[in-house]
């Protein structure tokens, strides 16, 4: 078990070895086939959305989309806490909407 808030890294740790112990793993997966399952989670929170289905089912479907993208990280060895640390600080440099309309 998990303590409480604990950091990304050891969300990546036990996420993947979650599907590693259910059989994800079994076989070698393509990032192509991964990376599509992050986007099914993202489009099923979509369609929570659409069909008014409410916070709780969104954020399960938002959990979905983060359980597979650290299981990919925990595979490929992705350091995402020290990407996102380092994300959130450059994007404290852009300029307001970094010129983009959306």
């Amino acid at each position: 078990m998990l303590k409480k808030n604990p950091p990304i890294k050891d969300l990546i740790k036990e996420c993947h070895r979650v599907a590693q112990d259910k059989g994800w793993w079994d076989e070698a997966r393509n990032d192509g086939e991964l990376i599509a399952l992050m986007h099914s989670e993202l489009s099923e929170a979509l369609e929570a959305l659409r069909n008014h289905a409410g916070a709780d089912a969104l954020a399960e479907e938002l959990a979905d989309c983060c359980i597979r993208i650290f299981d990919y990280c925990g595979s490929r060895k992705i350091d995402l806490e020290k990407a996102l640390l380092k994300k959130v600080e450059y994007n404290k440099t852009r300029p307001y909407r970094h010129g983009k309309k959306f």
